[in-house]
């Protein structure tokens, strides 16, 4: 991981999920795991991701999931270091794992923690989609929402 520099990260951007909002959909995640991370992708030509609302991971599984992805599953790496430069999933630095997902996109250290800080304040285990949760991706743009299936408030 990234060690003590990633704990202070990491607290800084509890305080700061907009800040994972904003990562979350300048780098690509909801075309693979939709708008609001139920597995309901954005484009079809990418493989469908989890749906990250009924995900279990914590916040050490989640950053090591966006950092490394996950080998043969369509997950791709977001940290450019990972498994060269970083360790993931305790195997010796070397050549990432041929079945990865390529990808064209990469995250910094502080957007990977801002987008876990994202995910545990508003998605994992919060259930369907709110009113709130969709004008605050769209910023306010209630037309947006109107197609939206709005589990709450």
């Amino acid at each position: 991981m990234y060690g003590a520099y990633s704990t202070v990260l990491h607290a800084q951007h509890l305080d700061h999920p907009n800040d994972g909002l904003r990562a979350w959909q300048t780098s690509g995640c909801a075309d693979c795991h939709g708008t609001f991370a139920d597995g309901n992708r954005e484009d079809d030509d990418f493989p469908v991701g989890a749906n990250l609302r009924k995900s279990k991971l914590d916040a050490d599984e989640l950053r090591e999931t966006i950092r490394c992805g996950r080998p043969g599953t369509g997950m791709p790496a977001f940290d450019e270091g990972a498994y060269a430069v970083r360790a993931c999933y305790g195997r010796p630095l070397g050549a990432a794992p041929n079945n990865l997902q390529p990808n064209s996109q990469s995250l910094t250290p502080d957007e990977v923690d801002a987008v876990v800080a994202y995910l545990q304040a508003g998605i994992l285990g919060h259930g369907g989609i709110t009113k709130q949760e969709c004008l605050l991706y769209y910023e306010g743009r209630e037309t947006e929402c109107e197609d939206v299936p709005i589990d709450g408030n």
